[in-house]
């Protein structure tokens, strides 16, 4: 049966090459961005654009819209079904602080607005709350119970002191929304010295575990009754909570010491005793928990392409069956009913864009919700994984992506490192590497020693190499491309954002002659400056010294590898790019580098972007950065097809 699921809405391999796309397709946000679906799977949440207009869509199971409500703008985080009573889509907004109460001037704050299905009116978690501020600080799932669904939220909040007044904390208290009538009820306190709490809801609310985490690393878990089940010390902090285990009396927990090179998770008895560690030999990228149950139904396996295992021999043959359907491509599973007989998944590869599918088991049927880029399937660049060998003899892998309908020789190269830096590329569509290779360019980009997703050695790999192995490892790769006759070794440029941001500018600091010019967005120059600025913000949290220290270095070191520092190096052309609310790298980094560079006298252009945070949200700005960047470098490396 699933065998031969149908098809029917799209058929991508059908519509023929037209002329070079517009990149105002790569560089607004998605027309389709995010779908989710109930819990009886007879409706479905979709967000996307309608004609000009942003907004989220409701569906009944025939496909039927119930209710269309505007979104403008709004930065979209996550969205999710409580049961099939109401919808509710996180958002965030980037907020001033009142200057002398925080380590900040600005925070990117989080907000849940719930839409009812019965067509009443949409509202905002502690809305209706005086003592509770600054929107949600944590969102912990949703519950059934009572006949009712109810949501489970952090809030930041006013609390009556003992000398008359209010205190504040930024350490949130956890509360029960009931999300029909609104009603709050405190049911956690937040913690009074930790550096970090976090709950576990159980499947019928209510608190099942508490972790809490101090600034010394020491950590406890204790269960429903305030027994401590489990505890420890992390000088780092790379501990926490992964969620329930194989049934409702267990929990995950994972602890990384910081000289160990395998991932360690540990299941424990709810009750108490002895921690048994589990999944040993997998690399798992995420967990698949059970809807209802809150226990683990199974994990996506790390790879290139996304694979699944899952517990329940059922669900594994869909999940089989459904990936064999889509030859070809890489499937990701987005969501599924409590039925597990009606799945939304992704896909996108060769050919595909990003196509998003509502799979019925039931009928075998596969239906198209929406494309998120209206690309031809001739238009989307061919992505593959390659791999290399760095200098030193570590193997890297990389994606590569090839302009359309062009051989793969002697061409213009953009080489394109991922932020983070634990992150990784996936062999997929990305609207940045697909723009430049829809204007003649290959793009490559590496998955350097410390990326995520190639097991915790790989990445430890890359701590004290900023500027170091970890830049080189770039650079192997383009000469690895030039070997095979790929790349044109004289018309190289490199760009990034965030981390890739800070490697474009170490690209034409620290390495010199090997791009002819470089692009960062939200990228770091100074790193001395970025360390003070996280501890300063931090308010000196002893658990951020040590794991900055382990990861960048300290002192004099910074220096060594910061851009600013390299000016008189400079000979290629750099363009800066920066949103002015960025609340992770601060956007003095882009405006002190661009000060320096000018006043040396070297070519570089600074473009500010408005009311733009550190991950390009807004369709306008994201627009405006890249068609920037595209113009700049097509002015200093031309493509065979540049204007």
């Amino acid at each position: 049966m699933l065998a031969l699921l149908s098809l029917n809405a799209l058929n991508l391999s059908s519509v023929g090459m037209a002329a070079t796309p517009s990149l105002e397709i790569y560089g607004k946000l998605p027309g389709f961005e995010r779908a989710a679906i109930s819990a009886s799977g007879d409706h479905i949440a979709l967000i996307g654009t309608v004609g000009a207009d942003r907004r989220i869509l409701i569906l009944d199971k025939n496909m039927e819209p119930v209710s269309v409500r505007p979104l403008g703008d709004a930065k979209v985080r996550g969205l999710y079904w409580a049961g099939d009573s109401s919808v509710l889509v996180e958002k965030s907004v980037t907020a001033k602080l009142a200057p002398g109460e925080f380590t900040t001037e600005k925070a990117e704050l989080a907000a849940m607005i719930v839409i009812p299905l019965d067509g009443g009116k949409m509202w905002s978690v502690f809305e209706r709350s005086d003592t509770i501020t600054g929107g949600i600080a944590g969102y912990h799932g949703v519950a059934e119970h009572d006949g009712k669904w109810f949501g489970y939220f952090g809030g930041i909040t006013f609390e009556d002191s003992k000398m008359g007044g209010y205190l504040i904390s930024t350490k949130p208290v956890l509360y029960e929304v009931d999300l029909s009538t609104q009603h709050i009820r405190k049911i956690a306190a937040r913690t009074e010295q930790g550096s970090r709490r976090n709950w576990l809801i159980g499947p019928n609310g209510g608190v099942s575990a508490t972790f809490d985490l101090g600034e010394n690393g020491r950590w406890t878990i204790v269960n429903a009754k305030a027994q401590g089940i489990a505890s420890g010390t992390n000088p780092l902090g790379t501990t926490g909570l992964i969620g329930f285990g194989s049934n409702s009396d267990t929990l995950l927990y994972f602890d990384q010491p910081k000289d160990d090179t395998n991932n360690h998770w540990y299941q424990i008895p709810l009750a108490g005793g002895s921690p048994q560690e589990v999944f040993q030999d997998v690399a798992i990228r995420a967990t698949i928990s059970d809807s209802r149950t809150r226990t683990l139904a199974g994990y996506e396996i790390e790879g290139d392409v996304p694979a699944y295992r899952l517990f329940n021999a059922r669900q594994q043959k869909i999940i089989d069956a459904t990936q064999k359907a889509f030859p070809g491509l890489a499937i990701d599973l987005i969501d599924w009913n409590d039925a597990f007989d009606r799945l939304i998944v992704k896909t996108d590869g060769v050919g595909d864009p990003g196509t998003w599918w509502l799979v019925d088991i039931k009928t075998g049927d596969a239906k198209v919700l929406g494309i998120s880029y209206a690309l031809h399937a001739a238009d989307v660049a061919p992505m593959k994984m390659i791999r290399y060998k760095a200098g030193d003899g570590m193997d890297i892998s990389a994606v590569l992506t090839l302009p359309p309908g062009r051989p793969a020789k002697n061409l213009p190269v953009i080489v394109f490192p991922h932020g983070g830096p634990a992150a990784r590329d996936y062999p997929g569509f990305d609207w940045w590497a697909q723009a430049f290779a829809s204007r003649g360019y290959a793009v490559l980009q590496p998955n350097f020693r410390g990326s995520s997703g190639y097991g915790v050695a790989f990445e430890k790999a890359g701590h004290g190499e900023w500027g170091g192995k970890m830049q080189s490892d770039l650079s192997d790769g383009l000469a690895q491309l030039v070997k095979d006759g790929i790349a044109d070794p004289k018309r190289a440029c490199i760009m990034g954002a965030s981390y890739g941001g800070y490697a474009a500018l170490a690209g034409v600091t620290l390495q010199q002659g090997i791009y002819r010019c470089a692009v960062a967005v939200a990228g770091v120059s100074n790193v001395g400056k970025m360390a003070s600025t996280d501890i300063d913000e931090s308010a000196d949290n002893r658990m951020t010294i040590r794991g900055i220290k382990d990861e960048i270095g300290s002192g004099r070191d910074l220096a060594k590898v910061s851009p600013i520092r390299f000016i008189d190096k400079v000979a290629a052309p750099i363009l800066l790019i920066h949103g002015k609310d960025d609340t992770v790298v601060a956007y003095e980094q882009s405006k002190d580098m661009a000060s320096a560079l000018l006043a040396a006298g070297k070519t570089v252009e600074f473009i500010t972007l408005p009311n733009e945070d550190h991950w390009l949200s807004k369709s306008e700005t994201r627009l405006a950065m890249l068609k920037a960047a595209i113009a700049f470098v097509e002015k200093y490396n031309p493509s065979d097809t540049s204007p």
